[in-house]
């Protein structure tokens, strides 16, 4: 099921240029429709020629006229051409466990387009029109997502479907890949040289799970300058640690972005103005969030830097090198994926720091001894535990963050006959970074959650600033007020999803602007 976002959707991405993390974001997850410009469908055309004139001319060439890896020596007649592309397919569709999500397939396959329309791959038009129909019309592959080491398996998987092998979604349902071409008017196609080459090699999968975890994590670290502020409001936290000069000193960029998104979130709250000098300073958890989230959002902000580079390159081995009528199919290493690897790591590094700062933060709301409430937000505490479990569930989820913070890239186990003798391991980066982020998804929304219940607990002679409002009717909306213990597993997912939705940042932007 594709989810729908708050904001206003982006329709229609036409690829030609280079595409946003946005656009990227509106066909994987949202179902934008896909189209081709006029100067994609020529780049593309020019490449092919290249390669049809070059196997007429009988060049050796890496994965046209030779075999894959260790068997680049290994020369592939002309009639054997069609047999070598499907053979890849089949042969590296090996893959296994859960499949990858939908938006992740559907985000793979519009990198596949990207990668291949860069006009240096000899794909044919008519194939990527396939994918194309793919996306639009709803069709998305079965690939199974654990056994990759940066390319091949899970891309293999969603190549078979073209060729009517494999199975495939279609309105929800797993069916085979030539019923499922059938639903959506296509027929398997056959491929031609170099094909099969293009669509399981680049660095299109590891992009794409990278470049959806990485937009989640720059949503969420917004939100917890949100949630950061109110949590500071509803402690009687004092805002003079936010001061512009105190940032200004030390002039990292985005810990003064961040220090300005938590003034401005309370520049009308009474609670936190009547509470300015109600402490000398606050603990670290509180004090510290511009530093913290600052320095986790500008390993964000360079992670995304890198990603919208990639997304927009061609990381396809050989590359077509065209000059004039002639030309040259030059081998190399496009697709490691060492680029995205190292940067979704550092992700993930960033993205634990912002949880264990929230998890700090939740614990002090439900101790008595910090919070000056109710020990776990709960009137009569004893009889009913309130919210003490959920930081319990923080600190599960915590602990699984900082396993999967462990850097994947480090790591380097050779294939190929040691073709292959290092190995980048970027994939399994991005598919941990997706863990991450809905882990610290989660503990965002269990510090929500105390939030909003802190807030009814308050002295309401005060009043929460315009946008902390906003953000408690929107909860207040679904979730209760709790007055004894309740069944809490609904409204975390509820809180969580306003936070993944883009609910959250929404409701702010809409009463004092855009944060930055």
């Amino acid at each position: 099921m594709i989810e729908k976002k708050f904001e206003k959707a982006i329709e229609k991405v036409v690829l030609g240029n280079k595409i946003s993390i946005e656009e990227f974001v509106a066909v994987a997850r949202h179902g934008a429709k896909v189209e081709f410009s006029d100067a994609y469908a020529q780049r593309v055309k020019n490449s092919r020629n290249l390669v049809e004139k070059w196997i007429k001319e009988g060049r050796i060439m890496y994965g046209i006229t030779t075999g894959f890896g260790a068997l680049c020596t290994q020369t592939i007649s002309p009639e054997e051409t069609t047999q070598l592309q499907r053979n890849i397919v089949l042969s590296h569709a090996t893959s296994i466990g859960n499949p990858l999500s939908i938006e992740e397939v559907r985000g793979t396959m519009l990198m596949v387009l990207q990668n291949a329309g860069q006009g240096y791959s000899g794909i044919r038009m008519e194939t990527l029109e396939m994918y194309r129909q793919f996306l639009n019309l709803g069709l998305t592959p079965f690939a199974p997502k654990e056994g990759s080491v940066g390319y091949l398996s899970p891309e293999a998987h969603m190549a078979l479907v073209l060729i009517g092998e494999g199975n495939a979604y279609v309105d929800g349902e797993l069916i085979p890949a030539k019923e499922a071409l059938h639903k959506i008017g296509l027929k398997p196609t056959t491929l031609s040289s170099k094909e099969g080459l293009i669509l399981v090699s680049g660095t299109t999968s590891v992009t794409a799970l990278g470049a959806l975890a990485l937009y989640d994590m720059l949503q969420a670290s917004k939100t917890a300058d949100i949630i950061g502020a109110m949590t500071l409001e509803v402690l009687k936290g004092t805002t003079k640690a936010f001061d512009d000069r105190l940032m200004v000193v030390r002039p990292h960029e985005d810990q003064g972005n961040t220090a300005y998104n938590v003034r401005n979130i309370l520049k009308d709250s009474q609670i936190a103005k009547h509470h300015e000098d109600y402490r000398l300073q606050d603990a670290l958890s509180i004090r510290c969030i511009p530093q913290l989230h600052g320095a986790a959002k500008k390993t964000l902000k360079d992670a995304l830097k890198t990603i919208e580079i990639e997304m927009n390159s061609c990381c396809d081995n050989p590359i077509l090198w065209p000059d004039g009528d002639d030309g040259e199919a030059i081998s190399g290493g496009n697709p490691d994926s060492s680029y995205i690897g190292i940067e979704m790591d550092s992700a993930c590094i960033a993205a634990t720091m912002i949880g264990k700062m929230s998890e700090r933060r939740n614990n002090r709301l439900i101790d008595g001894n910090l919070s000056e409430y109710p020990w776990f937000l709960v009137k009569n505490p004893g009889l009913n535990s309130g919210l003490m479990i959920p930081q319990y569930s923080q600190a599960g989820l915590l602990n699984d963050m900082k396993i999967l913070s462990h850097p994947a890239t480090i790591d380097s186990i050779p294939t190929c006959g040691n073709q292959e003798d290092y190995v980048a391991m970027g994939y399994n980066a991005s598919k941990k970074a997706r863990q991450v982020v809905e882990k610290l998804e989660y503990i965002l929304a269990i510090e929500l959650l105390s939030v909003f219940q802190a807030y009814q607990l308050m002295d309401h002679t005060l009043q929460p600033g315009t946008a902390s409002k906003a953000v408690l009717e929107e909860i207040g909306l679904t979730v209760p007020i709790m007055e004894e213990d309740l069944y809490l597993y609904p409204h975390i997912n509820t809180l969580r999803e306003l936070i993944h939705s883009g609910r959250i940042i929404a409701l702010v932007e809409e009463k004092i602007g855009k944060l930055v």
